[in-house]
């Protein structure tokens, strides 16, 4: 089992090594799902007009305002089992005169945190401990957060646990290292102002407990904005981790939904990243680069992380659902989910993300099975799974390619497949593999009616980070038709 693991490791190292050398599609170590060639091969410009041949008019006739360039940020990773233990050290290696523990209040009571803690006493590092952190956090639940930091003045963050907990720890430093901005200052433009972050944050240490979100490597926090019923978040490179613990072992208390609903994350953020618009076909460029998102557009360096995040998410995940022994399926599904939140954290992701979070943020009476909380809840992945089908069989038309590298990955046969016939081959792949892990059939099924199309439309019409990430452009007739092809699945 080591040296599989151990040539799984050098197979990446080489392929992405020679992919730096020379165009992947003519690097032998590179799988050969990855087809697209790179910049300046004699190929390159041939295969780029055809793959792309269908993208919309209005990016070709703002070519001149493309962006050129994207950039790589993400944190440092620390992988190993039984890592968590280091935790004290590192902390006591920063100097640190007060550290904050973020947690909930279910994962407090489990190894990870109590590791944490005793690696924290052990290295004499003085703490406190904030476990209110709501799952699914709302701007309440955040404002509550960064009052208890505003409070307690920590120079250093540890957050231990899901998405939620690593993202409500990114807010909380971020608002105490800006005490006078209002809460808005930061979110997501059209929603919030958008404002670049412009004062150096304290240094956060992620210790994820789930295997989905890839939230120990980006630079984003996703919460319910409550006056709108949706979801939004805040997004800047700065706001990355210092540091990411990824210790297979946090995993192991996870239930079986829980690990279906965060790994689903981990197979949206590698397709909508993978078939995200082109960085290169990004409008606007930015006047200073300080101004370029943090979500730019597919890329050659993404791509990379996102299609093998994908192969590992497929591969695993149903086995780490049907058996909770199976510990090798679990590490892979934790590496899954940091390589997809390298690709994704850079990339962006688009519309299954953009059309959940009116899903998850507008909930009303549903509460997923596996979820110990006392409010009802979609959680992220389910919410963001449920229309997948219908998006991907929408945005084919844009780099049919990719849709049917995608479909190959789930085990369908592409063999005389034609162009046109990639939506519906990928939609139907997916299909099968969420029927598989018994996810919902269809937004219907988390409590909506035909009566809530509006309130889901225009929910997801002011998620721009995300939405022009999308491959094709959207407006409200594209989203409606998305959300009534989604009301079913199976």
């Amino acid at each position: 089992m080591a040296t599989a693991t151990r040539s799984a490791v050098w197979g990446l190292m080489s392929a992405v090594s020679a992919a730096g050398a020379r165009c992947p599609c003519h690097a032998p170590a590179v799988s050969k799902v990855l087809k697209r060639h790179a910049p300046g091969c004699s190929n390159h410009s041939h295969e780029h007009r055809h793959e792309h041949q269908h993208r919309h008019k209005a990016t070709a006739a703002g070519k001149e305002d493309a962006d050129y360039a994207f950039e790589m940020a993400t944190s440092t990773i620390r992988y190993g089992k039984g890592v968590t233990r280091e935790v004290g050290m590192d902390v006591a290696n920063l100097k640190s005169k007060k550290a904050v523990v973020f947690t909930d209040s279910n994962v407090a009571k489990l190894y990870p945190v109590q590791t944490v803690i005793q690696s924290l006493e052990k290295a004499g590092v003085n703490y406190v401990v904030y476990d209110r952190v709501r799952v699914e956090p709302t701007d309440g639940s955040f404002m509550d957060a960064i009052n208890f930091v505003r409070k307690e003045k920590p120079d250093t963050f540890i957050a231990v646990g899901g998405g939620s907990v690593i993202d409500t720890a990114k807010a909380a430093n971020l608002y105490l290292c800006h005490p006078e901005e209002d809460f808005l200052a930061f979110v997501n433009a059209p929603i919030g102002r958008g404002k670049p972050v412009y004062n150096s944050v304290k240094p956060l240490i992620a210790v994820p407990t789930t295997a989905g979100t890839g939230s120990e490597t980006t630079g984003v926090a996703i919460f319910d904005y409550k006056p709108q019923n949706f979801k939004t978040g805040i997004a800047h490179r700065s706001l990355k981790p210092f540091l990411g613990i990824v210790d297979p072992l946090n995993t192991r208390t996870m239930p079986p939904q829980v690990h279906v609903a965060s790994g689903l994350d981990v197979l949206c953020h590698s397709l909508e990243s993978y078939t995200a618009i082109p960085y290169n076909e990004r409008t606007p460029r930015p006047e200073n680069p300080i101004l370029r998102p943090a979500y730019q557009g597919s890329n050659p360096i993404s791509d990379m992380w996102s299609i093998k995040a994908l192969k590992m998410c497929i591969d695993n995940l149903p086995r780490a659902y049907k058996n909770a022994e199976d510990h090798l399926a679990q590490e892979q599904m934790i590496l899954a989910s940091t390589f997809a939140g390298i690709g994704f954290g850079n990339a962006g992701v688009h519309l299954c993300h953009g059309m959940s979070y009116p899903i998850a943020g507008g909930v009303k009476n549903y509460k997923h099975p596996g979820y110990n909380v006392d409010h009802k809840i979609v959680p992220h992945g389910i919410s963001v799974a449920v229309t997948s089908p219908a998006v991907f069989k929408w945005t084919a038309p844009a780099c049919p390619e990719r849709h049917l590298e995608a479909a190959a990955l789930f085990g369908a046969d592409i063999t005389n497949a034609k162009l046109a016939d990639a939506g519906p081959i990928l939609s139907d792949a997916l299909r099968k593999f969420l029927h598989k892990l018994d996810v919902p059939n269809g937004i219907s099924a988390l409590g909506y009616t035909k009566d809530d199309t509006k309130m889901l439309v225009e929910g997801t019409l002011p998620q721009h980070r995300v939405t022009k990430m999308s491959p094709r452009p959207v407006d409200y007739e594209v989203i409606e038709r998305l959300v009534e092809n989604s009301w079913t699945m199976y």
